[in-house]
């Protein structure tokens, strides 16, 4: 459990692309509301390149300090943690570089936010870590920006507009528009270039719940949907794993909670396309030669620019059923690689830093809604992100 530290949050990885919008997230905070906070990274260099870039901006700031600290440094990652309530971490590939941060976050108290989307990564620290995390009263949470906010938290408010104790039935399906960086095209590459990208296993998922709960992903399928406009198929992504991890820790979920995760397209030739060149980016990504000419495609560092950014949203839309009711809801907002999911990290971890009075009672290595849960969506409403009641 945290204890008064020098800084409510800390930014590691502000040096890099997305580390860089989150700085600006937070510096814009910072004008509004009092925060004690600090940049960190590898190069004191960059990092005041980074600050420089804040307050030309933003003159008007409280400026953060500046920590330096290094993935490969234990020492350095355990003075980062011992300062801070939260750390905030953008710094991937998470299933190489991100592991001994978590263990110095757990050992020195501090809870902790990222933005991976490995599953391997997030099972290997279920396994190792969620014990000494609960007993420390830590909040470890993955998955903090476009993985899986919207799904994980969308869900949650959806099972909300349901009747208690009934069994339920969701289904999202994802539409979106936009571009990725060069560390987000990095950790898919080593994700699906490692030996258990195609494995379901989920060691999370052994254990029977109370009551005799149950809690299962709906078979996936290809189908046309009407209602929604275009073609759907499974999305394969992290976010059904948090969803139903989710109902697992959640009794709102319902007795019986089955769930399903769909990308939506306009023509069966344009989810021909995708299913094709996903395919043989997994295939290629296995061969490591052939990994290595595609990581050069996009290098870490790198990412889409502004203008193509404010051109960018996403729609997740979700449709729940239970016995008695039937409800259709939507989580929505602009550019989600990067606009959106600068927001929506930052505000997981203001929302661990401030709102500690009103969270779920949920420590360890959880999901955000588990975690975090109502005030974290009140705290995305007010930035922004749509959350909607469109039918039921």
């Amino acid at each position: 459990m945290t204890t008064e530290r020098e800084y409510d949050v800390v930014l590691f990885g502000a040096t890099g692309f997305t580390g860089r919008l989150v700085a600006h997230y937070l510096a814009e905070t910072s004008r509004k509301t009092p925060l004690r906070w600090a940049l960190a990274g590898r190069s004191a260099q960059k990092l005041e390149g980074v600050l420089r870039e804040i307050t030309s901006v933003l003159a008007d700031a409280p400026r953060p300090s500046l920590l330096e600290a290094s993935s490969d440094d234990a020492a350095s990652l355990a003075r980062m943690a011992r300062s801070a309530r939260v750390v905030l971490t953008t710094v991937g590939p998470y299933a190489l570089y991100g592991e001994p941060l978590v263990e110095a976050c757990i050992r020195e108290g501090a809870d902790y936010v990222d933005l991976t989307g490995e599953p391997s990564f997030v099972n290997r620290l279920i396994e190792r870590h969620h014990e000494d995390a609960r007993k420390a009263g830590v909040r470890i949470v993955n998955c903090c920006g476009f993985d899986s906010i919207p799904h994980d938290l969308g869900a949650l408010f959806t099972v909300q507009k349901l009747p208690k104790g009934e069994p339920i039935t969701l289904e999202g399906f994802v539409r979106t528009m936009g571009s990725f960086s060069g560390g987000t095209w990095q950790s898919a590459l080593n994700e699906m270039g490692g030996a258990g990208f195609a494995s379901k296993a989920r060691p999370w998922a052994k254990e029977p719940l109370p009551g005799g709960r149950v809690v299962e992903e709906l078979r996936p399928r290809v189908r046309k949907e009407p209602e929604l406009g275009g073609w759907a198929c499974p999305m394969p992504s992290i976010d059904p794993q948090i969803v139903l991890r989710s109902a697992r820790a959640l009794d709102v979920y319902g007795p019986d909670f089955r769930y399903g995760h769909n990308l939506v397209f306009s023509s069966p030739l344009a989810l021909a396309g995708i299913t094709l060149g996903m395919g043989a980016v997994v295939g290629l990504s296995q061969i490591g030669p052939a990994r290595k000419l595609l990581s050069k495609l996009r290098p870490s560092g790198e990412g889409p620019s502004a203008e193509k950014r404010a051109r960018s949203w996403f729609q997740v839309t979700f449709r729940g059923q239970s016995s008695s009711r039937r409800v259709l809801t939507r989580v929505s907002g602009g550019d989600p690689g990067y606009g959106e999911t600068s927001k929506m990290i930052a505000e997981s971890a203001l929302c661990l830093a401030f709102d500690r009075d009103r969270l779920p009672p949920h420590v360890g290595v959880v999901t955000p809604a588990a975690g975090m849960g109502d005030p974290l969506i009140e705290r995305l409403q007010a930035a922004g992100i749509r959350f909607e009641v469109l039918e039921g």
